[in-house]
């Protein structure tokens, strides 16, 4: 098979999306944004042993290529509506694309998402999907809102993603079905769309947490030029996680702290808006937990459980490191 037909079989679908005026098949696409709104744009890049191992179920990789940028749109407050797919591929499988795309277009089908152009190439297994959003004009959630005094928000619960990886490596037990639920948040993240569109307005600041909780954070602070105060026991998390605070309590906090992969989403709002965050969360059927503050001091400062100042913090994925 060659690169053309790889493309037609698994990767052309029929266009049932106004909005997109020339699809695949030509030198670039052609789309019309709505009106009013402007475009938000991500890039997100997975590479085979870094990002996910060599024998991942094709279908759950297929999902978590794109939900990963769909997280993106869902930490700016945006409406993922097309999609680029790059992707350099040691051989043409025919089973192996056939549950890639599958996955991928069930998620893009959920979310309303229109696969519009790509590139194809042989080489190590390497997936990047351009994401293109729309958000109305002026109403993006961006990293340099956060003001003092504001709440500091987490979406969902952290850490399983890389409880669920820690046991795949051998650092902690866990029993079989219990790994395999876990291991659903690391394979098939749920990107939080429907909530960012809801905290249109409300959110101050926000991001997606891919790297882990006190790395992105940072990333806000820094942006906003101011310094938080986060609780440990405030964050939320799966009852195995918290059973390990106690019994593996460095693993736990390392998977709490700077588990990357959650893909949930940590915003900052201020308190008069803490029962419009709550009813954004439960419109959206997400759990909304508030876990700390915005400080005027530079710096993120964790305490635990008995408000303790945390000595040191578990370092948060980086590539380079």
């Amino acid at each position: 098979m060659n690169e053309f037909a790889l493309i037609a079989r698994y990767f052309t679908r029929a266009v049932n999306d106004a909005s997109v005026r020339l699809g695949i098949g030509d030198d670039a696409a052609l789309v019309a944004p709505a009106p009013g709104c402007e475009l938000a744009i991500s890039v997100d890049m997975l590479v085979e042993g870094r990002h996910f191992l060599p024998d991942v179920d094709p279908e759950s990789l297929g999902h978590k290529t794109l939900a990963v940028n769909l997280s993106d749109m869902a930490a700016m407050g945006a409406r993922p509506r097309w999609a680029l797919l790059g992707g350099a591929l040691p051989d043409a499988d025919e089973r192996w694309l056939e549950a890639f795309a599958r996955g991928l277009f069930a998620l893009a089908e959920r979310f309303g998402v229109t696969l519009i152009g790509g590139d194809t190439t042989r080489g190590p297994r390497n997936l990047c999907v351009t994401i293109i959003g729309e958000v109305p004009e002026g109403q993006a959630i961006t990293r340099s809102g956060a003001r003092p005094g504001d709440d500091v928000w987490t979406s969902g619960t952290l850490g399983d993603a890389m409880l669920a990886l820690a046991a795949m490596q051998g650092r902690t037990t866990i029993e079989r079905e219990t790994l395999a639920r876990l291991s659903a948040r690391l394979t098939r993240p749920e990107p939080r769309v429907a909530l960012g569109e809801a905290l249109r307005g409300i959110a101050t600041a926000g991001l997606d947490i891919s790297d882990g909780l006190t790395g992105d954070l940072g990333h806000i602070l820094d942006a906003s030029r101011v310094g938080a105060r986060i609780e440990i026991g405030a964050i939320p998390r799966g009852d195995v996680l918290g059973s390990k605070l106690s019994s593996e309590r460095a693993l736990a906090l390392e998977c709490l702290l700077a588990g990357g992969d959650d893909y949930e989403l940590c915003f900052t709002a201020a308190p008069a808006d803490r029962e419009r965050v709550t009813a954004a969360g439960r419109a959206c059927d997400v759990a909304v937990t508030r876990i700390g503050v915005v400080t005027r001091e530079s710096g993120l400062r964790v305490v635990d459980e008995r408000g303790e100042p945390t000595a040191s913090l578990p370092r948060s994925f980086d590539h380079f490191q």
